[in-house]
């Protein structure tokens, strides 16, 4: 019979078995767990060195940020002319026949049949039959000492045209909305690229901690057909994403702190998660844990840093009055008076969206003779601001304005079903379109590239998208074939593999 004592030594000598067998598989678990850490992070190291070696045979520039921050500013490779970049979108594709490419020839041949060598071997959205050429809805006049052509659509940014450069032969490849946006900003027309602003902040990083290198603008009322996709950041680390910002409400979604959370709470819970985090990066070497950290913190920044710098109420009246913006009204006007406060404030890559120019003439907000006045009238006097502003500030000289549209409109009127629309409207058309730009490195008051008598397809200069891409890396600094990233085995680029040049002849 066991007595009392004895129990209570069996027991204690139970624990002390229970206690050692644990101990020796911690120590087991921690021995394996240290070892596979220590495993990942050398085999790690070793990558990251073995891209570099790589990098430099293959003549590729790997950007080098600091380990804890991703955004930590770098000197491009090459001499660059401008630090920032402001993309205004007209998302839709404005007509260039009714703002910037004036055709008299279209204007003669007004009313006419379209010519059959016109539609041979040529997809369009919504053309039928054979539809009537269209002269241009707006008279033209010569501005500046340039003499560009501008529409009177477009009275204030006619003042500006000596600083502008305009390129009237650009191509895409699409011409549906969704690729042909995606071709724009990405290079590509399938989702899961990253887009040109998240190529830019990963190869440049951000001047100002407290603001995202890549910031998004909206205004129209409606995202832009691919949505997000546009400013994805794609195979590249999540932190080179544009952030989408509002000019009214909340400028970022959930960027303010639940009822009764203190500030000194939100550091306290936010230095836990860094260390879990911190942790888990230590135990299993991802680099996407070092991402969170940095989004995490720049989160914690943003909430006292983008209220301040989307404030534009702190803006003086006549400011606020040559843009036509309104404090806590969202439109295009105040997200271009936004623009310039973010480009003051160090954010590399500011890109804008204006929807609402799909101009098919299927309605009177589509149609060139009734909607496409009120668009063109809430972008004119904002944009042309936009540029006085920067070049008031001394910005302009190393900022890049680009303003385009996915693609160009026919010189057709459009027609379905071989009838035609009581309101006015242009087809899609892939094949010429204008887009401009102004600021540091491109000449000022010039015009580069012709379309065709009617302003069908590009005759003089072509430039596709992807030439448009060299450039505007050039223009930061880097060889478009140079700066690449590896994925899925491929040195994945913006320009893509088919061949691009950068667009000498626009260079200051």
């Amino acid at each position: 019979m066991i007595d009392f004592q004895t129990m209570h030594s069996m027991k204690n000598a139970s624990r002390n078995s229970l206690a050692s067998e644990l101990y020796a598989n911690s120590l087991q678990y921690s021995t394996r767990r240290h070892f596979l850490r220590d495993s990942t992070l050398g085999l790690g190291a070793i990558w990251m060195a073995m891209q570099q070696n790589q990098a430099s045979a293959r003549n590729v520039v790997v950007p080098q940020h600091s380990p804890t921050n991703p955004l930590s500013p770098i000197d491009p490779p090459l001499p660059a002319k401008v630090k920032r970049v402001i993309f205004l979108h007209m998302i839709g594709a404005p007509s260039q026949l009714e703002l910037f490419d004036y055709k008299p020839e279209l204007k003669r041949l007004d009313g006419k049949d379209c010519p059959q060598s016109f539609l041979e071997g040529k997809r369009f959205a919504f053309i039928q039959g054979t539809p009537k050429m269209l002269g241009p809805q707006y008279p033209f006049e010569q501005h500046g000492d340039s003499g560009a052509w501008v529409s009177d659509r477009m009275p204030h940014l006619a003042k500006q045209v000596d600083d502008i450069c305009f390129i009237k032969s650009m191509q895409t490849d699409q011409f549906n909305h969704g690729p042909a946006q995606l071709m724009v900003h990405t290079g590509q027309t399938r989702m899961g690229n990253p887009s040109i602003g998240s190529w830019v902040t990963w190869g440049l990083g951000s001047e100002n901690e407290d603001l995202p290198g890549y910031m998004v603008l909206l205004s129209g009322g409606r995202l832009p057909r691919v949505g997000k996709a546009l400013w994805s950041s794609g195979f590249l680390p999540s932190v080179y994403q544009g952030v989408q910002c509002r000019s009214k409400g909340d400028p970022v979604l959930n960027i303010s702190d639940p009822q009764g959370t203190t500030r000194e709470a939100r550091r306290a819970m936010l230095d836990s998660l860094n260390r879990l985090n911190q942790t888990s990066h230590e135990t299993f070497g991802d680099p996407e844990t070092i991402t969170r950290i940095a989004q995490y913190e720049m989160a914690f920044r943003m909430q006292s840093a983008v209220p301040d710098a989307m404030d534009i109420s702190k803006e003086p009246q006549h400011v606020l009055d040559s843009y036509g913006a309104e404090p806590g009204k969202e439109s295009f006007a105040n997200n271009c008076l936004l623009a310039r406060r973010l480009a003051q404030q160090g954010v590399r890559f500011i890109q804008l969206y204006d929807w609402g120019w799909d101009s098919h003439g299927a309605g009177k907000n589509e149609a060139l003779n009734e909607g496409f006045k009120d668009k063109c009238k809430q972008v004119d006097q904002p944009t042309a601001a936009l540029l006085a502003d920067l070049k008031a500030n001394g910005m302009l000289e190393d900022t890049l304005v680009i303003w385009s549209g996915e693609f160009g409109r026919t010189p057709m009127r459009e027609n379905r079903g071989g009838t035609e629309m009581t309101f006015v409207g242009r087809d899609h058309s892939p094949s010429a379109f204008t887009l401009w730009m102004a600021g540091g490195g491109v000449k000022k008051g010039m015009t580069y590239g012709e379309s065709d008598e009617v302003g069908y397809t590009a005759a003089v200069n072509p430039v596709h998208l992807r030439d448009f891409h060299a450039t505007l890396l050039h223009l930061l600094g880097f060889d478009h074939q140079s700066l690449v990233y590896p994925f899925q085995g491929l040195d994945q680029k913006l320009t893509g593999v088919k061949p691009a040049q950068v667009i000498d002849g626009i260079l200051a």
